[in-house]
């Protein structure tokens, strides 16, 4: 699904080249779940933009679906993006005057697709939002928005979703009931690559990259990934415990 070889991804700054990735190399199976880790400054995002077509490499490949996106013109770009990638973000980017149907709506409007309100309500009912879908953002919690973010994700049907730092403003239990819901999917076929600085979500994989000052520090596979069901349950009775 993904391979990279080589990548570089250098800035300026006034006459000043600033590299923010260094000859990276990986590949991402098809159906896999992955997470990419490191601390600020690691070049996690500058990767996350160049792999979600948001941005492309100063030098080296990028192949995504078996296509060089790495060469690929802005119009390229934004074709790719709406009909190969959903994206997750932090901060849920929610319109806040629509309900969450017509949020979910959105990637469909743009591309003209037929039976947009009827996809939209099925991807709600996927992430398990069937009752909320009339609701605006303002009217839900925050793990709801995000789940209203992740239906829009992965209404276009994408090859990938890209999630960056999706639990980053959630609680735990919160955090824990979306991986859940990337992990559903994942076990439904989809490839996944989650970015984060949290090593409880990182380990909700079976695989985590980590970077560092632009570089692959490591790429390992998890024995046993965190099953996000169970500690969802594991949580809920420990609230239950503490309020009795």
């Amino acid at each position: 699904m993904i391979e990279v070889t080589d990548l570089h991804k250098e800035y300026r700054l006034g006459a000043v080249r600033v590299p923010a990735v260094r000859g990276i190399s990986l590949t991402v199976a098809a159906g896999e779940l992955v997470t990419v880790m490191g601390p600020s400054g690691s070049g996690k995002s500058t990767l996350m933009n160049i792999l979600g077509c948001l941005d492309r490499p100063s030098s080296g490949t990028y192949l995504l679906d078996g296509i060089d996106v790495s060469r690929l013109n802005d119009n390229g770009l934004a074709e790719i993006r709406n009909r190969k990638i959903g994206f997750v973000f932090q901060t849920f980017n929610l319109l806040p005057r629509s309900d969450a149907l017509h949020n979910v709506e959105l990637p469909l409007i743009y591309g003209s697709a037929r039976r947009r309100r009827d996809r939209a309500r099925q991807a709600l009912e996927r992430v398990g939002l069937a009752a909320r879908i009339h609701h605006r953002p303002a009217e839900l919690s925050g793990g709801e928005q995000q789940r209203v973010a992740i239906a829009r994700a992965i209404v276009n049907e994408p090859v990938m979703l890209l999630a960056d730092e999706p639990t980053g403003n959630l609680d735990t239990r919160t955090g824990e009931e979306i991986m859940a819901i990337f992990q559903e999917l994942n076990r439904a076929g989809a490839t996944i690559v989650v970015v984060t600085h949290e090593q409880d979500i990182a380990l909700h994989a079976r695989r985590i990259i980590a970077l560092r000052d632009g570089l692959l520090l490591h790429d390992d596979l998890v024995t046993e990934p965190k099953d996000a069901r169970e500690e969802v349950t594991r949580l809920a009775r420990q609230a239950e415990a503490e309020a009795a």
